[in-house]
């Protein structure tokens, strides 16, 4: 029995001489064992494991550390809320030249001077410290923590989701590179087996047996096989380049992966029916749009706020005179209020734009969930019958192997015509196409069903 082969993915140029051809069909078409009834260990070796590859994703892209910077602005954005509680402290100071006009009550005079009618000009020097604290607002200082820890909340949520989608990509890039690669062991068995047909062809054209038109037919699917030879490789070069970008590398970065992993079968129906539920208590875009409705309605109650009284609490301490280093002290303490009088409608009309977003977020967040369920029922769907496939393109490749050995003793007897022959290889190609596509597109169907569950992360 032969060992399994191990998927490397390597990028050098293949030729497409006989040589090649024929050790490509000296590998097995299917390294990846999946059984309809039982799950199988796949044993593969050398290069990178899905798990070195989520690990690479994690340490290196670029979209994690935009997440993480996003959590740290919003992080920054509650200290910012939190400011309004405490003292503001501000030292001033300053020069000004200055001369005005003094206007005096009429009758005033000065015995044996004339009542002067400027001021000035006179130098100002002066500094010193202002503070002032808002001591009540009506709860505005207060809404604006809650919505900036609100935004907090749902950028870490983001954050989490984005590490979900990157999982998750990897996770379909590597399965559709190892499938690439299976197709192209697939296309090479192809033309290792197109290239002895048209050697039978030629022996019996050589022979009397068939026409001249055995050998040329023979000849144009040699052609077609080596052009989907050459499609696989390009499909893996491609495939190779989509998950060093998943993993946030340089498309043209040389990569090899070796797959280590288990094919279990997909939960029982109750369970997948249980998912949707799971996936609404967890998934972290449902926390997102939750905590950007909790913001909205902190936002509300800011708005409302802003229309009501302002206890203030000011106190001032410097020196002022007309010296360079003045001598002269000066201050003051106090509190004051400011009731809103009028302003044009902008207090209203930021209170009607506040309801108007925490509506959006409200209708958005419905609207979300309703697209997590369809997700999960979608890639529920999709599972089962990427399941249910494999076990039909195993029969369907067990089928076409028998009928190409029958269909070629026949031809090899003379009781076959050449097309019976190209015609059952090729259905045997399509099907070792097909399932080696099964198998993997389970993989990648089992791993959108967890993402969308909520549990690939």
């Amino acid at each position: 029995m032969k060992s399994p082969v191990p998927i490397l993915l390597a990028l050098p140029a293949l030729s497409l001489s006989n040589g090649l051809a024929s050790r490509l069909a000296a590998q097995p078409a299917a390294p990846l064992a999946l059984s309809s009834s039982n799950g199988s260990a796949l044993s593969l070796s050398n290069g990178l494991a899905l798990e070195d590859c989520l690990r690479l994703a994690g340490e290196k892209h670029p979209a994690l550390a935009a997440a993480q910077a996003g959590v740290s602005a919003a992080g920054e954005a509650v200290g910012e809320a939190e400011a309004p509680f405490y003292p503001q402290l501000d030292l001033n100071a300053g020069y000004h030249r200055w001369q005005r006009r003094a206007f005096l009550p009429a009758g005033l005079s000065i015995p044996g001077r004339n009542i002067p009618d400027i001021i000035g000009p006179l130098d100002d020097w002066n500094g010193g410290l202002v503070s002032r604290v808002t001591l009540y607002d009506f709860g505005e200082r207060r809404a604006g923590i809650d919505a900036a820890k609100a935004r907090r909340a749902g950028a870490e949520a983001d954050a989490t989701a984005t590490q979900a989608d990157v999982r998750h990509n990897v996770h379909a890039a590597f399965y559709a590179l190892a499938a690439a690669r299976d197709l192209q062991v697939v296309a090479g068995k192809n033309l290792a087996r197109t290239e002895a047909h048209q050697n039978l062809a030629e022996a019996r054209q050589k022979s009397g047996a068939v026409p001249q038109a055995d050998v040329l037919r023979t000849q144009a699917e040699v052609a077609a096989a080596r052009l989907q030879l050459i499609t696989a490789e390009s499909r893996v070069r491609i495939a190779t380049g989509r998950l060093n970008t998943a993993m946030g590398r340089a498309a043209d970065t040389p990569l090899a992966i070796a797959v280590v992993s288990t094919a279990a079968p997909p939960p029982a129906r109750p369970e997948l029916e249980a998912a949707a539920d799971r996936a609404i208590a967890q998934r972290p875009e449902i926390v997102s749009s939750e905590k950007r409705t909790e913001a909205a309605r902190a936002t509300v109650t800011a708005a409302r706020a802003a229309r009501s009284p302002r206890v203030r609490a000011d106190a001032a301490f410097g020196w002022r005179d007309t010296a360079l280093l003045p001598d002269t002290r000066e201050w003051q303490a106090g509190l004051s209020i400011d009731l809103p009088v009028f302003d044009a409608g902008i207090r209203a009309r930021r209170l009607a734009r506040s309801k108007a977003e925490l509506a959006r977020e409200e209708a958005a967040f419905a609207h979300r969930r309703l697209q997590v369920r369809d997700e999960v029922w979608s890639a529920a769907a999709e599972l089962e019958r990427a399941w249910a496939s494999i076990a039909a393109n195993e029969t369907g490749v067990r089928a076409s192997e028998e009928s190409l050995r029958i269909v070629r003793e026949r031809y090899e007897r003379g009781a076959a015509v050449i097309t019976d022959l190209l015609d059952t290889q090729t259905a045997l190609a399509r099907a070792e196409g097909s399932l080696a596509e099964a198998r993997w597109s389970y993989l990648a169907a089992r791993a959108a069903f967890e993402r969308a569950v909520g549990t690939g992360r």
